[in-house]
């Protein structure tokens, strides 16, 4: 088991007359990701609503800010109890036994446009073997193709801007992977989480974007910017891409900071609690139910889709 101890500061000024935000900042509640000592402080008396989606377990907070400053505090311990498995047994599912579920993360989305990269990824990609191998050796083609560079895009950039300009941050990296593996019918999902493990020189702690791929019955981590320790991703929210698991949806004017993330690993062998390290064997926090389906812990309101995202 891993623990994870992590903390989310975030601070905007609020234009008049008051902003709407939706925010995707909680970890998710899961079979394999147990949450306790969860706090949220708020810098304005407001009332949060919360809803968990029902099929992907996102949690998602909606709250109308005042104008002046909002400063909001998040903290949470996560256990992280990954399934794991032999990568040489883990085999492409065909698309006529794909779950309902996940049927959705095969097609084109916004910043994923796997119907314009399928001679590429037929190419480079489709004579391999297929499996957890292949997957991998997507995952690797990305991260030899691509330079991690900071600030070299932005929320517009897709897939195709990164084949072509070969730099990218974390969300990049994951479009592209994403969309080569839909490319040769194999369903891939945006997830996002902090950089737990991530070098020091690429900057101060940050969210992270990586890749979870549907193979047997269950979905498997892959970070194809290879800058972070998957073992220590908490998981926060899953989608077709970044446009469905934005950290904030802001409706209306503000001027933000960046954020402040924090993450310590707790290690305690006698309860059988390990830092997060490198492994080769394949890593799942998923519940492995063969609808793809994971149970939410809460039930709320709808949030809706915004103008602005983060």
């Amino acid at each position: 088991m891993n623990r994870i101890e992590l903390q989310i500061d975030l601070n905007y000024e609020i234009s008049e007359p008051g902003v709407d935000f939706v925010f995707n900042i909680h970890a998710a509640q899961t079979p394999s990701q147990t949450l306790s000592a969860e706090t949220l402080v708020l810098g304005q008396s407001i009332e949060p609503k919360m809803h968990t989606d029902p099929v992907t377990g996102n949690r998602y907070m909606r709250l109308r800010a005042l104008p002046g400053v909002l400063a909001l505090s998040y903290a949470v311990v996560v256990d992280l109890m990954h399934h794991r498995d032999d990568p040489a047994q883990l085999e492409e599912v065909p698309i006529c036994h794909l779950p309902p579920e996940v049927m959705g993360y095969i097609y084109p989305s916004r910043y994923c446009q796997s119907d314009r990269l399928t001679t590429l990824a037929t190419d480079e990609l489709g004579k391999l073997g297929h499996g957890y191998s292949r997957v991998q050796a997507i995952r690797d083609w990305v991260n030899g193709h691509v330079t991690f560079r900071s600030n070299s895009s932005n929320s517009n950039t897709s897939a195709i801007d990164t084949l072509i300009e070969r730099v990218g941050v974390c969300r990049d990296f994951a479009h592209l992977m994403i969309a080569l593996c839909r490319a040769v019918n194999i369903p891939a999902r945006f997830a996002t989480g902090t950089d737990y493990g991530a070098d020091p020189a690429l900057g101060p702690p940050d969210f992270q974007a990586y890749v979870e791929v549907y193979l047997g019955e269950r979905w498997y981590i892959f970070d194809p910017s290879g800058t972070a320790i998957p073992m220590g991703f908490v998981r926060f929210g899953t989608g077709r891409d970044a446009a469905d698991v934005a950290f904030a949806t802001i409706f209306g004017g503000v001027r933000s900071r960046a954020p402040v993330i924090r993450a310590w690993a707790a290690e305690d062998a006698s309860r059988g609690i390990v830092l997060p390290h490198h492994c080769q064997e394949a890593l799942s926090t998923d519940s492995g139910m063969k609808s793809g389906t994971e149970l939410p812990a809460e039930h709320s309101a709808t949030p809706n889709g915004g103008s602005s995202r983060a």
